[in-house]
């Protein structure tokens, strides 16, 4: 039976990073659900065309495309053993679509591990990076800082924070995203798959509390 592994965080608490070493450390499949719809566009097939269509009209793809695109991804060979979902599912919904949709390929939900940073945290994160204007360098104010502040230090052009990286926006992603997300946080927590894990330690300690969740 496959094993599925939902990893769930916010903007920032990195996520993407974690998908990435988990797939290599557990063999397991990284399927993320932005990739899918990119390859669907890209490749112009029947629900990439569908997506297309509704994103053309400033419309939500519904729920329904968004599945059959996932259940497409989950039927080939190396998600036989399982999978870990990265972006899908994001409402109880979706989740409950996601089991129906395991129980028809032989697999399960084996856990949920959500990885937690307090909000503020996660502004820190985001809105301290800054790019140079000359070839994109990118810098962080607590992280990464240039040698001269707001200058780049490859090619001395000038830093600016694109609109993305500004607090007010990066604020409002972050707020998007726990609304969006608490009533799945609430519908696995109620089923008892879901794992919370600290996302303010070293990257490393958070692979192993993550490891340790999925195993």
């Amino acid at each position: 039976m496959g094993k599925f592994i939902i990893l769930l965080g916010p903007p920032g608490a990195g996520k993407g990073t974690q998908a990435e070493v988990l797939a290599i450390k557990t063999g397991l499949a990284h399927v993320s659900s932005g990739d899918i719809f990119r390859e669907n566009l890209k490749a112009q097939t029947e629900l990439g065309k569908l997506a297309q269509g509704f994103m053309n009209r400033g419309e939500l793809v519904p729920d329904d495309v968004t599945i059959a695109m996932i259940r497409e991804r989950l039927k080939r060979p190396d998600c036989e053993a399982g999978a870990i979902l990265d972006g899908f599912p994001r409402t109880p919904a979706q989740a409950e679509a996601l089991g129906s949709m395991l129980s028809e390929i032989d697999g399960k939900v084996g856990s949920v591990p959500y990885i937690s940073v307090q909000p503020e945290e996660l502004v820190n994160r985001l809105s301290g990076r800054w790019t140079c204007r000359g070839q994109g360098h990118i810098y962080h104010v607590l992280y990464n800082p240039p040698k001269v502040a707001g200058v780049c230090d490859v090619d001395g052009s000038e830093l600016y924070q694109r609109e993305d990286d500004q607090p007010a926006t990066v604020e409002k992603r972050i707020r998007v995203y726990l609304e969006q997300t608490t009533p799945l946080i609430k519908y696995y927590r109620k089923v008892g798959l879901l794992v919370e894990v600290d996302g303010t330690q070293p990257i490393e300690g958070v692979t192993d509390q993550l490891l340790t969740a999925v195993r």
